[in-house]
């Protein structure tokens, strides 16, 4: 039920009809994010995704809000590293309001000056937000360590400094640089029809000129730092806790076995971290791994928060839970039970039809084509305790090891005896 269509100019737009869904969700996707960022102006990808719900020339801010509200649908929008994100959701019946309500401001905005101005501080405001939640800003401090030196490492939000700077006339120059028709995915999911789809969109994207995609530099490799032990001092009731390892690009033929092995070691209640420390021990209330994957480069991430004095007991864990994985052979039960939780999570995502869609617009952008759901079981089935131990030893290793500790940091544990925090 998968159709696609790649318009003159180059805009793919591709569709997933879902027998018996009520719902639509349509998205334009570009495949450039915050990767592609000059250093002056980081932070300007994720600006440009809240101005374009600010007014076109046929609508303005408060018309685009209550036209869609009008329909009973959603409206939202999202910027990642490498990609950005519009989508609505509405009723099927829908679809020429909702086509032409994201069409128009996709391809219409004006960007007025006072709406610039007023969401330049609702971003700055994003921004001291995130900083002032430990549980959000410890995860941007480990990622801008482990990433030193790459652009994978700048925030999506930017600093207040590049947003306080960035001027309309560089937010222009950026969209029209980077919203380039070869990088644009629309993908939709649930009761479509893909010619009306095609009929409705084929004509305002046609317009965009075509060109070649003007990617940024590939940085596929990371600086090496060696191991990376950091503190920063903050006066919180908890010692948080992130470190992680070296990860997989999204198309490396391991990535069937990172995701078992991440949820093995802390991907869910049943997880050796949880079980270790949090429901033997006690030491925290919140513990999971989690996995970041790119287009030439991943990373693996645990965190959890706990008392300062038992802190240096939890990193310990960690590395050890780690280790184990590498140096042992995972049981074929747990091997098994790890497999379907994963087939499980994933089945029941695909209760909607923004699921649907997310998934089909990432499986072009990393792909090129739809990845069907039996070709993505099997790649679970066939991920071997061997594999799985060998990818362990591949990825977990002092070289790439980066510890990041933000609370009332233990002097004893990471300062002192910083060489007991090893792989």
């Amino acid at each position: 039920m998968v159709q696609e269509t790649t318009f003159n100019n180059g805009v793919r737009l591709v569709t997933q009809q879902v027998p018996g869904m009520h719902t639509i969700t349509l998205g334009i996707w570009v495949a450039n994010g915050a990767r592609q960022e000059q250093p002056s102006i980081s932070g300007v990808a994720h600006f440009i995704e809240h101005l374009l719900f600010k007014g076109t020339e046929r609508r303005n801010a408060r018309q685009i809000s209550r036209e869609i509200d009008s329909l009973g649908g959603i409206l939202n929008a999202f910027t990642g590293h490498e990609y950005v994100c519009y989508y609505a959701k509405a009723l099927s019946s829908c679809l020429p309001q909702v086509s032409d309500i994201l069409s128009d401001m996709f391809l219409n905005s004006i960007f007025p000056a006072e709406e610039i101005e007023k969401e330049r501080n609702v971003v700055l405001q994003e921004i001291k937000m995130r900083d002032d939640t430990p549980e959000e800003a410890i995860h941007d401090r480990f990622h801008l360590s482990f990433w030193q030196g790459h652009p994978l490492g700048r925030p999506i939000l930017g600093s207040t400094e590049t947003i306080s700077a960035i001027s309309r006339e560089a937010i222009v120059a950026h969209k029209q640089q980077w919203y380039r028709p070869s990088e644009i995915v629309i993908a939709a999911a649930g009761g479509v029809e893909h010619k009306q789809l095609v009929d409705l969109l084929e004509g305002p994207f046609s317009a965009l000129k075509p060109g070649e995609p003007r990617r940024g530099a590939n940085i596929s490799n990371r600086p090496s730092r060696g191991r990376v032990v950091e503190l920063s001092e903050r006066d919180l009731e908890q010692t948080l806790i992130c470190l992680g390892t070296d990860g997989l690009p999204h198309t490396d033929s391991g990535r069937y076995g990172l995701v078992v092995l991440n949820t093995i070691l802390g991907g869910g209640m049943s997880s050796r971290l949880f079980q270790e420390i949090r429901e033997k021990r006690g030491l925290a209330y919140s513990v999971y791994s989690y996995l970041s994957s790119y287009s030439d480069a991943g990373a693996l991430t645990v965190y959890a928060g706990t008392d300062r004095e038992r802190s240096c007991e939890a990193v310990r864990i960690m590395l050890a839970e780690m280790g184990r994985l590498r140096d042992e052979l995972v049981p074929e039960d747990e091997l098994n039970a790890a497999r379907e939780q994963i087939k499980g999570k994933i089945l029941m995502s695909l209760e909607s039809s923004d699921s649907y869609m997310s998934r089909l617009a990432r499986s072009y952008l990393y792909y090129g084509r739809f990845q069907p759901l039996d070709e993505l079981m099997a790649g679970f089935d066939a991920v071997s305790a061997a594999d799985l131990q060998q990818l362990a030893g591949r990825l977990f290793q002092d070289s790439s090891l980066n510890v990041q500790v933000m609370g009332k940091v233990d002097p004893a544990c990471f300062t002192t005896n910083r060489e007991l925090i090893t792989l």
